[in-house]
């Protein structure tokens, strides 16, 4: 049994203000001398790049979909270890789940948490209204233990009072409207952390017209939990697996980082915007955003470097930007020349080319995964691959789009690249780690 303080705070809609108002209750919390966990509900990369900047702690991913409920559970427990409080934010409207179920929505992860959830209702437009929106959150689902509302977007004292009046649960906090906090979007969501400071100021205003004593108090309402704790036992790092790092691959889980550490894996951190390969036994390069940064990418060491070793069996495997970044050249305003390892080019398109979960497996023994490997993830690309039609695909997805109609994974000798984010297991982290052992013994 773990005893640890917090809070869910929830939205009733995407765009509800719900990042802005978690991110400044984390910052809010760090400023008052607090050691606060971040999370953040489902798949998304960029909120907790905001959260870690904020609190100073990694900011974690709680997804059962990707994860499992008790994986949740375990990852909720081990990074909130030391932690005075955490804060875990939803995901869009506090009931969209899968396919329009529950499943792996803000109130199922609450409910896996038995964490009380704070609602945040933008009340831009409306007054009394307000009132019924609110008791339909409350009503839906008695199993969510809706501790209370913070009111967003408050246009004037008098807009607060109108409200204020016909109240029926308690309110956290009355957010004045404030188009100064918010972030900027792409097209892949808001803009990363490293380019802007914003929601940290977001801490000033969720002190001066929030009830964070209150919140701090239902954070400890919440009750013990109980979790599956699994035998894990690190092994001494013997093989070095050089990780891409920088503004160009930045989407990563955390949890996969810890699962290669627990395999046996020394991470070498890297940019390959800027720096030459490493001397490493693997190399794992995941998305973000290369197509930002094509001009710096093709004429980058790194990008000369890496067919070479590819060539010479250096286990090379890459997620969504990693992918295109592999291909021999990417098409955006102007055509660039990729690293060449896959028989492959690419292209940026207007639209969106997958979004969703994806679940699948390995079916080919020619790669450095092992057949039958099982995973699951998600996708959400700009971009679109256009391979040589005799490319070999290593991934078949029961779920997801992947590269062409539930293909993906394309194979190039030691390299195996994808759409797929995938959540590692301890299979598939075990199975990159013996790749790049026998690597190390060739």
């Amino acid at each position: 049994m773990i005893l640890i303080p917090r809070i869910v705070i929830a939205g009733t809609h995407s765009g509800c203000g719900k990042t802005t108002v978690a991110s400044g209750i984390m910052a809010a919390l760090t400023a008052r001398g607090l050691n606060v966990q971040p999370f953040k509900v489902g798949p998304d990369f960029i909120d907790p790049s905001h959260h870690s900047r904020i609190c100073g702690r990694e900011s974690r991913n709680l997804d059962p979909f990707m994860m499992g409920e008790d994986g949740c559970l375990e990852t909720f427990a081990r990074a909130s270890a030391g932690a005075d409080i955490a804060v875990i934010e939803g995901v869009m409207g506090m009931y969209d789940g899968v396919d329009g179920t529950d499943m792996c929505s803000t109130a199922h992860v609450a409910c896996i948490l038995k964490s009380p959830v704070i609602l945040v209702v933008d009340v831009k437009g409306m007054s009394r209204s307000v009132h019924a929106l609110i008791s339909g959150f409350r009503a839906f689902d008695p199993s969510v233990n809706l501790a209370g509302v913070i009111v967003n977007r408050i246009g004037s004292p008098r807009h607060r009072e109108m409200i204020e009046s016909a109240g029926t649960i308690r309110s956290f906090g009355w957010i004045p409207r404030n188009d100064s906090i918010g972030l900027a979007s792409r097209h892949l969501g808001l803009v990363m952390a490293h380019e802007s400071d914003s929601l940290k100021t977001a801490g000033a205003v969720i002190e001066e017209h929030a009830d964070l004593d209150g919140m701090i108090a239902a954070s400890h309402s919440a009750p013990p939990l109980t979790v599956p704790i699994p035998a894990t036992a690190s092994l001494n790092p013997t093989i070095r697996v050089g990780i891409a790092w920088d503004r160009a691959f930045c989407f990563y889980y955390p949890d996969n980082f810890d699962r290669l550490r627990e395999a046996g894996a020394e991470l070498v951190f890297f940019s390959p915007l800027t720096e030459h390969l490493p001397d490493v036994d693997a190399v794992y390069i995941g998305g973000g955003y290369p197509e930002l940064h094509l001009p710096a990418l093709e004429f980058s060491p790194c990008t000369q470097e890496l067919k070479q070793k590819v060539q010479q069996d250096l286990p090379v495997y890459a997620e969504c930007g990693g992918l295109i970044y592999l291909a021999r050249e990417l098409q955006a305003e102007k055509t660039y020349r990729m690293a060449g390892v896959l028989s492959a080019d690419a292209e940026m398109t207007k639209r969106i080319q997958g979004l969703g979960y994806v679940k699948g497996s390995i079916f080919s023994d020619v790669t450095i995964l092992a057949s039958g490997t099982q995973f699951a993830g998600h996708e959400f690309h700009y971009s679109r691959l256009l391979p040589d039609t005799d490319v070999r695909y290593a991934m078949k997805l029961t779920r997801g789009r992947g590269i062409d109609a539930g293909n993906d994974g394309i194979m190039a000798g030691t390299a195996l690249a994808g759409y797929t984010h995938a959540y590692f297991s301890k299979t598939m982290a075990l199975g990159l780690i013996e790749s790049a052992r026998r690597y190390q013994k060739n």
